[in-house]
């Protein structure tokens, strides 16, 4: 049960876009965890591209949004964390296509 959640929220957090990029934030490797915990709290551990990202508020409230939308989903967390840090290495071969990433 905690596999299929897990793949239904991924599948959601597919819908948010890196603004800037222009990729969904799960192939481009930005999110590391997510998972329902007790009381219907979903919750994410990402990163982002880095720290001074501009876009990291509008990307942490378009998560909220999209896992809201499933029915399991009471509250969202996201824990923002820098380690370990995000790289071109974490991108799926979809984004590396998408941005012409060697």
């Amino acid at each position: 049960m905690a596999d299929e959640m897990k793949e239904s929220m991924m599948g959601v957090l597919e819908n948010v876009i890196d603004p800037e990029l222009g990729v969904d934030i799960v192939n481009l490797g930005l999110v590391y965890n997510a998972e329902l915990l007790e009381g219907g709290i979903g919750k994410v551990t990402m990163t982002l591209t880095s720290i001074g990202c501009p876009m990291g508020p509008q990307i942490v409230a378009n998560v909220k949004q999209e896992l809201m939308e499933l029915p399991e989903v009471k509250d969202v967390e996201v824990d923002i964390v820098w380690n370990p840090p995000w790289s071109r290495e974490n991108m799926s071969r979809y984004a590396k296509m998408a941005l012409g990433v060697r």
